[in-house]
């Protein structure tokens, strides 16, 4: 927000320089970006003085140029080539002297010592265009004949310099969101440093209606919760024409562009006081009266900037007896605005409610100097006062008549905050004793009012402008920034509690763990948009498109969803990969995922719909091995995916034995296993090839092994784990091997379930080494050979032991699965 120094002095008596104010204003917490110098005619007319033309004639070797010589006011006369056909001796004229730089948008000229068609030229006179003071080109200036010779001439034009102010405010100042209500928050920290700050006013005492009896625009507000509060006043035979000059520098010094002096004044009260203004042609107002309302779903209403926009049913409009005419507290309708036919107006200043304000800006895209200030919370008892100034302003500047009352419709008083603060803990916040005395100044300073004070306890009143202070810790805030925080000093003890680690940082630690670990493998780690095109879930059923978070707002129909997988980000990263010559690729992912659930129950918590979870995506395609000498090319698989996939599940410390697997088809894979709990309900992860028909979507031609995990149930398990030793044990492990004839349904996982769940405590590893599929084999069968590891740590296993468990195993193996042995 640009705050002009100038426009901030006539509320406050300032002798700081304008870097001294920025250093003031960042040390209370309205941290000031920077300080720029503006003025009133870009360059500020340095280099140009008034001179008077001495002698006149034709140029010997031009029809249309003149040679003149030009009194300075120097004693020493130049000679200046000049074309301008108004040239003449004895006229008084702005001159460019040697070395003046001349401004034309954001080109520059500077004046040389120069030869026109063979005659010496020392400088050039001037017209209003080059020098910045109009648009005319028809001639030099000619200035009356009493400006002395010699003068300046940004001294004769009273060109003001100006400094502006770049203040970055936060949410939740918007107190501060004007040059009053900064001038407010400097003239608190000037008064408790010792200088003597006078904050002023502008004062309304001159308000007075001149028609009583006239007839004034009547208003009804049907909707109270988005507009609390609205007021309003009738101003007839106005004369709308172009603002007086002080008016336009100080819009012109902030950056906003001078309109006329109807529209200028609620510009300029804007950013005086803070309160967004709204000035409508009477004209426009069918039936003479204001409707605050809202109006049904899809309603077409046009605005300023001449777009057709839809209305929701939660829009809150001004309309009159027959249409909307603005857009509350957001913007105006194109057929309400002022304009040079305009002759009576009706001036609204009004309190809009910051939720409704807020939503219907982001709905349309808009984003205003007034949806600004309204999202933030506007003060609802400075209506009148801005409305009294406004209405002097106009009467000033545009002339007209007040006709009838002020409209005020408020029916629930908004009332101060109250907050009580206690000085033992403003002083525990704080970390420093601070005099009551001073504690009370500074409250003084800042407007908030001391109702009472007992047992070391103040009951404060805090203004309705300060909406960020409702409580003590806020209150404790205002009057630390004030105090300053650099007057708290360090102590030689440090008071602390014990750390602890929380989920959070167990979940950073597990995601360097397993991040290192992919990367040490050969991965590289990408990261995607979470916004994504719902056109990728068009027609699946494994991620259908009703399941998406749809953004209100979406940048593009790129753009519009939330992903629910990961997957599409990774295949649009290789695809592009891939189409630049980099085929083999390994691919890992961090990111959230968002699901809708529309059949939710929603009545303990309406955002029990919305879920999201962090995953982590694993994409390998191309080649294992490639271009090497000592090893023919080798493709990846979807086998090694595997592995990469335990081998995290290992690092993590989840115990495979309590996770059960099986093998699907869907849209996403055309095959895949999924990684479950025992119970079945919660999937840790699935891997697999991906569907052919969705590669051909992202034209990759080569296969693509896939592995989605959910991160968020990974880390909960990984935290069960508690890691425990035990030596080595001295006694040897066991090897029996079976060849187990099964149906070709049945999967190893299978058979690994039934031996674990046979011998839990000495069974130590069950894996496969042979699978064997063709003839003398018995239609519809196949044959596995698996290895069982067995190994006692107290003692050394006997044949006895040994045969009583592989029987067991056996014997269950056949019970469940049908199995024989070879």
């Amino acid at each position: 927000m640009n705050i002009s120094y100038n426009w901030l002095k006539d509320y406050l008596n300032i002798s700081q320089t304008p870097e001294e104010v920025a250093a003031a204003l960042t040390s209370i917490g309205l941290e000031t970006g920077g300080v720029e110098e503006v003025q009133t005619i870009k360059g500020g007319l340095e280099g140009l003085v008034i001179g008077k033309v001495l002698t006149c004639i034709d140029h010997p070797n031009s029809d249309h140029l003149h040679i003149t010589t030009v009194d300075l006011g120097n004693g020493e006369p130049v000679q200046i080539v000049c074309g301008a056909p108004n040239v003449a001796a004895g006229q008084h004229v702005v001159v460019a002297t040697l070395g003046t730089v001349l401004y034309s948008g954001d080109e520059t000229f500077t004046i040389k010592k120069s030869k026109i068609r063979g005659e010496e030229s020392f400088g050039m006179i001037c017209a209003e265009d080059e020098i910045g003071i109009g648009d005319s080109h028809d001639g030099i200036i000619v200035l009356p004949d009493t400006v002395a010779p010699g003068t300046l001439a940004k001294d004769y034009y009273n060109v003001k310099s100006d400094y502006v102010l770049e203040v970055d405010i936060t949410p939740n100042r918007v107190d501060a969101a004007s040059h009053y209500g900064v001038a407010r928050d400097l003239a608190a920290y000037l008064k408790q440093n010792g200088y003597d700050a006078v904050l002023r006013r502008p004062s309304v005492e001159a308000f007075a209606v001149d028609d009583k009896e006239g007839k004034a625009i009547s208003v009804s507000v049907e909707n109270t919760e988005a507009c609390p509060r609205y007021c309003g006043i009738t101003i007839r035979d106005v004369k709308v024409t172009e603002s007086p000059e002080w008016l336009q520098q100080r819009l012109l010094a902030i950056g906003l562009r001078p309109i006329n002096n109807v529209v200028d004044i609620t510009n300029f009260l804007l950013h005086e006081t803070g309160q967004p203004l709204h000035c409508f042609d009477l004209n426009h107002i069918e039936g003479g009266k204001v409707i605050v309302k809202t109006l049904p779903e899809g309603t077409k209403f046009v605005t300023l900037d001449g777009v057709e926009r839809s209305l929701s049913d939660r829009d809150l409009m001004i309309c009159n007896e027959k249409e909307g005419m603005c857009i509350a507290g957001v913007f105006g309708g194109l057929k309400s605005g002022v304009t040079e036919q305009t002759t009576d107006v009706f001036l609204e200043s009004a309190y809009f409610s910051p939720m409704w304000v807020r939503k219907t800006a982001r709905r349309h895209g808009l984003n205003t100097d007034s949806s600004f200030r309204f999202e933030r919370g506007a003060d609802p008892n400075n209506l009148i006062y801005v409305l009294k100034r406004a209405a002097l302003l106009v009467k000033e500047l545009a002339g007209g008549k007040i006709t009838g009352e002020i409209v005020d419709v408020y029916p629930n008083k908004i009332d101060n905050f109250r907050v009580e603060l206690s000085y033992d803990r403003l002083n525990s916040l704080v970390g420093k004793v601070i005099p009551q005395d001073m504690v009370k100044s500074i409250l003084s300073s800042l407007e908030i009012e001391i109702l009472d004070e007992k047992d070391g306890v103040l009951t404060l009143s805090v203004p309705t402008y300060r909406v960020d202070v409702q409580r003590d810790v806020d209150v404790i805030e205002d009057i630390l920034r004030i105090y300053g925080y650099n007057n708290v000093e360090f102590t030689d003890s440090v008071h602390s509690n014990l750390s602890y680690k929380t989920m959070t940082d167990e979940n950073h630690r597990l995601y360097n763990l397993i991040a290192e670990q992919l990367t040490g493998c050969g991965f590289n780690e990408i990261m995607n948009n979470s916004l994504t095109k719902s056109a990728y879930y068009t027609s699946l059923t494994t991620y259908p498109e009703k399941n998406c978070v749809p953004l209100l707002n979406p940048l593009s129909n790129d753009l519009n969803v939330m992903r629910q997988t990961l997957l599409f980000g990774g295949l649009e990263s290789l695809a592009y990969n891939i189409n630049r010559r980099r085929p083999d690729l390994k691919f890992y992912e961090f990111g959230n995922c968002y699901n809708y659930d529309a059949d939710a129950d929603t009545s303990k918590n309406v955002l029990a719909s919305y879920s999201e979870a962090q995953h982590l995506g694993l994409w390998i395609t191309g080649n294992r091995v490639s271009g090497s000498w000592a090893h023919p090319d080798e493709k990846s698989s979807v086998f090694e995916l595997k592995g990469y996939v335990e081998n995290i599940f290992a690092r993590l410390g989840v115990d495979m034995k309590k996770l059960q697997f099986s093998q699907i088809s869907d849209d996403i894979f055309d095959v895949a296993l999924v990684y479950t709990m025992r119970n079945g309900e919660k999937i840790l992860a699935k891997f697999g090839l991906v569907s052919k028909k969705i590669l051909k979507s992202f034209d990759i031609e080569t296969g693509v092994s896939y592995a989605e995990m959910n991160w968020t149930l990974l880390v909960k398990e990984a935290v069960k784990n508690k890691v425990t030793f035990s030596e080595i044990s001295k006694f040897p492990p066991v090897k029996r091997d079976l060849a187990l004839l099964v149906d070709t349904s049945v999967q190893f996982a299978e058979i690994e379930k039934v031996a674990y769940d046979t011998e839990r405590r000495l069974l130590k590893d069950v894996y496969l080494f042979d699978v064997y599929e063709g003839k003398n084999l018995e239609s519809g069968k196949k044959s596995y050979a698996v290895s069982f590891i067995l190994q006692d740590e107290t003692k050394t296993l006997n044949d006895k032991q040994i045969e009583s468990i592989m029987n067991r195993i056996i014997a269950n193996l056949q019970q469940k699965l049908n199995a024989k042995l070879r």
